[in-house]
């Protein structure tokens, strides 16, 4: 947030990722900005692409080969990304997603990717969603008693 804050722009997180996981992502393409390790200015946005895809369109200049930079999951959005949402519902019932609104963006204003370090979980993927709760919960404060909680639970299973 604060880096949407002080460029005035929409900000995305992204994680590098490994070749083989891209159809499970929406992916960027752009370039570093100077000065910043894990700032990146987004030119392209292609959801779930194909290795080869990527290879054409989504190469980051200083990324290791074979890995791209892929969504976590965050997004601070601008209003710009509304009115482009609003306009491609009423334009196609169902035809897009939000990478398809992210990519019009990133052809029309600055929009930034920032590297964030952390585990993604799958919240589709069966369980996806449990596990993700679960490490939540035990990053917390309340992590004794969660903790407590997945014993008993085992225990009466026994």
């Amino acid at each position: 947030m604060e880096v949407a804050a002080a460029e005035a722009c929409a900000v995305s997180a992204v994680q590098p990722t490994r070749e083989n996981l891209l159809p499970r992502f929406g992916t960027v393409g752009g370039r570093r900005l100077s000065g910043r390790a894990d700032l990146y200015r987004i030119e392209t946005v292609i959801e779930k692409p194909t290795p080869t895809e990527a290879e054409q369109k989504l190469i980051v200049s200083g990324l290791r080969a074979g890995h791209y930079l892929c969504f976590f999951g965050m997004h601070v959005l601008t209003p710009a990304v509304m009115e482009i949402l609003g306009r491609l519902h009423k334009a196609a019932a169902g035809g897009w997603t939000l990478s398809t609104a992210l990519a019009e963006l990133a052809r029309g204003e600055q929009y930034l990717a920032l590297e964030q370090p952390g585990r993604r979980y799958d919240v589709g993927a069966r369980y996806g969603l449990l596990a993700a709760q679960l490490a939540l919960a035990l990053s917390g404060q309340d992590r004794s008693e969660v903790l407590s909680q997945l014993v008993e639970l085992l225990a009466a299973r026994g």
